[in-house]
């Protein structure tokens, strides 16, 4: 039987792609975006947040506090990766979201399990007016020259569909990307950020976190980990496996406590908790927190093994994004 031996969590915003002299230039997006929301999920215009905002933010955009931040970001990555090379499973089922890079309005399903032989990494889609500095934040989810071939565990991903199915979930399935350019910025994130490179057979999860009506609700994708889980050890073959939450926490108006909620919920795999999050508090960047619900619902037998939270402001408003990292394992 397959035995789930690691659960990530990590943040894949552009930021952590950047080098410490472009974090901030990620603010004039901020700056000229129409689409805030406040705290409480509401819309609001990026002034609104500025007049309301604690001053004290401001002290975290010096030179001295960025630099900070942004090397407690590179160490948390580094920290996950290297532990997912040590636990080396057999398997990653990834969880993560779509951002209309391979489904549109024309076709968004809720969940979908993808189990090709393989998966594409392409090239970045950037126009060449694109500025450097997003060039440059973008490219960590990116081939360089030449698109990539990742392997997928294909059969192992089709039981997982046959069981969720068996279970009362009805999933959407694909053996084939619908667009040319390549698997989503969550899955790249994995295989260049957390991976480096290295080939483990994954399988993709893709959930709708972004795109209203129908977005998973958090109690539904807590249920989808437990039934994952099911479905991993109903697998007959002796495989390790390991998942991996990939986005969050939340963005694009950054909220400290509310980021270390959800995550105090993710290492006790406080099903109550997490199921209970009001869902106007997962839209825009904060819906990414759904992967990390899928992740504790699937990790309930594991155990929290290290975990970091750095929340990384790009603007005196309190814009940019809640960093988390965090590793459930089978020890201490």
């Amino acid at each position: 039987m397959a035995e789930i031996v690691l659960g990530l969590g990590s943040s894949h915003g552009p930021m952590l792609g950047s080098p410490v002299d472009d974090f901030l230039k990620h603010a004039d997006r901020d700056i000229n975006s129409k689409a805030h929301l406040d705290r409480a999920g509401v819309p609001i215009t990026y002034q609104a947040l500025l007049e309301q905002a604690d001053p004290a933010i401001a002290d975290e955009l010096t030179p001295d506090a960025v630099g900070s931040k942004f090397r407690a970001c590179q160490t948390g990555i580094a920290r996950l990766a290297g532990h997912l090379a040590a636990v080396n499973p057999d398997v990653v089922v990834i969880i993560g979201d779509d951002q209309h890079e391979q489904f549109l309005t024309d076709n968004q399903p809720a969940i979908l399990i993808y189990s090709g032989e393989t998966i594409e990494n392409g090239v970045s889609p950037l126009p060449a007016t694109a500025p450097e500095y997003w060039k440059r934040a973008r490219s960590q989810y990116h081939q360089a020259e030449a698109p990539r071939d990742y392997p997928v565990a294909a059969a192992f991903a089709r039981h997982l569909t046959v069981s969720l199915v068996d279970a009362g979930f009805d999933i959407s399935h694909s053996e084939k990307l619908p667009r040319p350019s390549g698997e989503g910025h969550a899955y790249g994130f994995v295989h260049h950020r957390l991976m480096n490179g290295h080939a483990i057979p994954i399988v993709p999860v893709m959930l709708n976190t972004y795109f209203p009506p129908n977005q998973p609700t958090p109690a539904r994708c807590f249920a989808l980990g437990e039934a994952l889980a099911d479905a991993v050890r109903a697998w007959p073959e002796d495989i390790t496996v390991a998942f991996v939450a990939s986005g969050g926490l939340s963005h694009f108006t950054v909220d400290p406590d509310f980021d270390r909620h959800v995550m105090d919920a993710f290492l006790s795999r406080d099903g109550e908790a997490l199921r209970g999050i009001p869902r106007v508090r997962l839209n825009s960047g904060n819906s990414e927190i759904r992967n990390w619900i899928v992740v504790a619902g699937a990790c309930a037998g594991l155990s929290p093994v290290w975990h970091d939270y750095i929340p990384c402001y790009r603007t005196p408003a309190g814009t940019g994004c809640g960093m988390g990292f965090a590793i459930l394992g089978t020890g201490s």
